[in-house]
């Protein structure tokens, strides 16, 4: 099966060795994402709710690039700083995932990379096949009549 690492190009990945994404086949793995915007720096600070957001918009990003969508992910594992913070981090979540209801789990962890950062989250997905959008399906449709 053909491999695919997805990059985002921070510094950290070749140091420590990861890509934000790995896709293999039809399956596709995110690593753990925090807040950080294009240019790297920490959004939210303070707010596990604006944290949870941002990390998800991340790994949205993430999925597109190899080629899924928030709808195939079929797992999410949430890190978070403070336990007590899950109703915010879990609102957040349900934003995103409220009609897709991934498989989940949250639990307090001991530090992430930096003392700011209060939430992690990494992402399974699986992509299926899509249904052709009607605007295809109508394109195909008129090509087929007028090759009769």
């Amino acid at each position: 099966m053909k491999r695919t690492n997805i990059s985002t190009g921070t510094v950290w990945e070749p140091i420590v060795g990861y890509s934000r994404a790995v896709r293999v086949g039809d399956v596709v793995h995110v690593s753990g994402t925090t807040a950080t915007g294009a240019d790297g720096k920490l959004i939210g600070v303070g707010d596990a709710y604006a944290q949870t957001v941002q990390a998800l918009r991340n790994i949205q990003s993430a999925l597109e690039r190899a080629g899924a969508r928030l709808e195939d992910v079929v797992r999410t594992r949430m890190y978070v700083a403070n336990i007590a913070e899950w109703e915010k981090v879990g609102r957040a979540h349900g934003e995103f995932f409220g009609k897709i209801r991934p498989a989940t789990a949250m639990v307090q962890v001991g530090g992430l990379v930096s003392p700011e950062m209060l939430v992690e989250i990494e992402a399974e997905a699986i992509v299926t096949p899509r249904a052709p959008s009607k605007a295809r399906a109508a394109k195909k449709r008129s090509r087929a009549r007028r090759h009769r």
